[in-house]
């Protein structure tokens, strides 16, 4: 039986690679599930495979790494897949320097439980597109300069390099795969996409029972995205860690879409038709209104939420890895919002 440490286990791909680990695979694994000390857990995400003998929950910390050293020599696993991150690009200029702890220097730390207690082990470092930043050309590659625009970007550009510099030093089996947008319903309800369609569902409700209700607040919503389904990226980094030699790659949809056409997708899988309205010059006045005979504002712009530089566009091409990995996302653009609207629109009927 093979063993498999996993970080970031309560977040989403932390979870959602776990759960296909144990109940989709078909793989003879035991998955160790690394979480760090919190005083009120939040084990959600984890609901579908906790329970499974297979599966065990590990204290650990990318910022300790003494926690690290003793679990990689206590496991011995045979593959290390960290998935664990400070992750919300938009919080990482309030809090920098801890973002570089975690998501650079855990990756070093990552590195050298291995080097020193668990060599064979296969690590994989989650990469992300955020690392292309100010784009020059679409869709990116891996060829593509790394230009990152946040402390978070930069952070993953930071370990994307040391994972080379591991490789190639110590010959480890480390990879970084470049990982563009990915949904579900494990995401967390800060990222844009959550809170789009925890917004919908809001609304839906508020509609179904003829209540008021408060618009949805976000920031650029001129901002494209690639984005994908969570559980189709774990498959793809599973893959990536069976091949022979190791080699990054990238994971993505092919596709771009813009945050205005996630909205739009959203209500309208909800049944709410409406439309976008806005003002040349004036990006504040953006707003998107319901089509009822008030026309009700759902959704406007709250400078707030506006990132101090912002990524444009990011369209990723995963060519390599559909090619040689034979991996091919299953979820669309259109199912992956109908997917999210539908879970929220059901989960809020028993939270209220």
């Amino acid at each position: 039986m093979k063993k498999v440490l996993v970080t970031g286990i309560l977040g989403q791909d932390g979870a959602s690679m776990a759960n296909y680990l144990l109940n989709k695979s078909n793989e003879d694994v035991r998955v160790y599930g690394m979480m760090r000390r919190l005083s009120t857990p939040n084990y959600v995400n984890t609901e579908d495979f906790s329970a499974n003998k297979n599966f065990e929950f590990v204290c650990g910390d990318l910022s300790d790494e003494v926690s690290l050293n003793n679990l990689v020599r206590d496991i011995q696993p045979d593959y290390f897949i960290n998935f664990g991150a400070n992750s919300f690009v938009g919080c990482s200029w309030d809090m920098p320097v801890q973002v570089f702890d975690v998501n650079s220097l855990g990756v070093v730390r990552c590195l050298e439980a291995i080097r020193k207690h668990a060599p064979k082990c296969k690590f994989y470092s989650a990469g992300s597109s955020e690392e292309m930043g100010d784009v020059d050309y679409s869709p990116q590659d891996l060829k593509h300069p790394l230009k990152p625009r946040s402390p978070y970007a930069a952070s993953k550009a930071a370990a994307r390099h040391i994972v080379k510099v591991y490789r190639e030093s110590y010959d480890m089996y480390a990879i970084h795969g470049v990982l563009f947008n990915h949904e579900g319903i494990r995401r967390g309800e800060e990222f844009v996409t959550r809170k789009i369609t925890k917004g919908v569902a809001r609304i839906h409700n508020a509609l179904k029972n003829d209540k008021e209700f408060d618009p949805i607040e976000l920031g650029n919503v001129n901002a494209f995205r690639d984005w994908s389904d969570s559980d189709d990226f774990v498959v793809g980094v599973w893959l990536m860690l069976h091949q022979e030699t190791p080699k990054d790659y990238i994971l993505s949809s092919n596709e771009t879409h813009s945050i205005k056409e996630f909205v739009t997708k959203a209500f309208h899988h909800a049944g709410m038709a409406g439309n976008w309205t806005e003002i040349e010059g004036d990006e504040l006045r953006t707003k998107f209104f319901l089509n009822l005979e008030d026309y009700r504002v759902a959704v406007q712009i709250n400078p707030k939420y506006y990132r101090p530089a912002e990524v444009a566009k990011l369209w990723g091409d995963s060519s390599p890895a559909r090619e040689e990995l034979g991996w091919k996302p299953k979820t669309s653009f259109d199912g992956l919002v109908k997917k999210m609207v539908d879970w929220d629109i059901e989960k809020f009927k028993h939270t209220t």
